[in-house]
């Protein structure tokens, strides 16, 4: 084992072959099942470097990775922390997420998060979904703002778990990036799973889970080169958009995980906002939808950007004349 009590990655023998994955990490680490199960709930149990459901059966040789170790957390629990709610209605929440807000206690993250928040607010979405993080039924990356859904009764819980499934959700984020993508609008389609030199990352991989991403360029700058970029999410894996980007060399301005941190200019977080959500509403089946303008801190940013565009463009011109 690792220093912080992780053990090594595990390579399958023939006897336990066929044994559900949960059973064997729990035989061979010594942690209880009920341990295990916590952390392949929390996507920290890997199946040759994919997530895998605590019920997946192993094949000899299979190569099974522990990302953590129990934590024996608790559910959450109610916190007063604030939480900007868009819509509300007796199954449905929607919020407009700031960026450094986590949004359901984990690894490293016990409390202070948004469902801490929602549950202060609306304590009746404790029973709803898994108990670990209720009402939850998509994320956002801490550093990534913008609008959420959280649902509110059982019913609005399958309804929206279901339209993610069949994509019937629609999810759209304001990116900007690197450079200028050689085609202005475009589909990346690539699979994502765990890096295999950083397993805190992630990365394209051929093993990984199918996902795509649209893009559509809105806005170029010269100075520095950087794009404004309109991204819908056609699948909804970890670090999604912020991958792909990175994978078709253009990486999110401001990400330091995905390289894109860069001296010509400068953020304390990656640009990238959830800027609109479309579903269908469980109950009335309307077709609802929401947006969020960019957050100060991000707008600055694209201020900038265009006032010294104007600028260059002006001068230009007085030469020119």
């Amino acid at each position: 084992m690792t220093d912080e009590g992780i053990p090594e990655p595990m390579r399958i023998p023939a006897a336990l072959a066929g044994e559900r994955v949960d059973r064997v990490v729990a035989l061979l680490t010594g942690w209880s099942r009920a341990d295990v199960q916590v952390l392949v709930e929390r996507d920290a149990v890997l199946v040759g470097g994919k997530v895998v459901a605590k019920s997946h059966r192993l094949d000899t040789d299979d190569l099974v990775e522990v990302l953590d170790v129990p934590g024996h957390v608790s559910p959450p629990g109610p916190e007063p922390i604030a939480i900007d709610v868009v819509f509300e209605d007796a199954d449905v929440i929607v919020v407009n997420k700031p960026a450094g807000l986590v949004v359901h206690p984990g690894a490293g993250n016990p409390g202070g998060t948004l469902v801490n928040g929602v549950l202060a607010r609306y304590p009746d979405v404790a029973g709803v979904g898994d108990e670990m993080r209720p009402g939850i039924v998509h994320r956002l990356d801490r550093d990534t703002s913008g609008l959420l859904v959280v649902a509110r009764s059982e019913r609005a819980y399958r309804s929206l778990v279901e339209q993610l499934t069949t994509r019937a959700v629609e999810r759209d984020y304001v990116a900007l990036v690197w450079g200028e993508p050689e085609s202005a609008r475009g589909v990346i389609d690539a699979p994502i799973g765990r890096s295999e030199s950083r397993r805190t990352r992630m990365a394209v991989r051929d093993e990984g889970r199918p996902a795509r991403t649209r893009y559509e360029v809105t806005t170029t700058f010269e100075e520095p080169s950087c794009s404004l970029l309109t991204c819908h999410l056609e699948t909804g894996r970890t670090h999604q958009i912020r991958v792909h980007l990175a994978a078709i060399k253009h990486p999110v301005v401001g990400d330091g995980t995905y390289g894109g941190i860069r001296q010509a200019l400068r953020l304390e977080r990656p640009f990238l906002h959830a800027a609109a959500l479309a579903f269908e509403h469980p109950v009335t089946k309307e077709r609802v939808s929401f947006t969020s303008p960019l957050p100060r801190e991000l707008q600055v940013v694209l201020d900038r950007l265009e006032r010294e565009r104007a600028a260059r463009d002006a001068a230009e011109r007085n030469r020119d004349a």
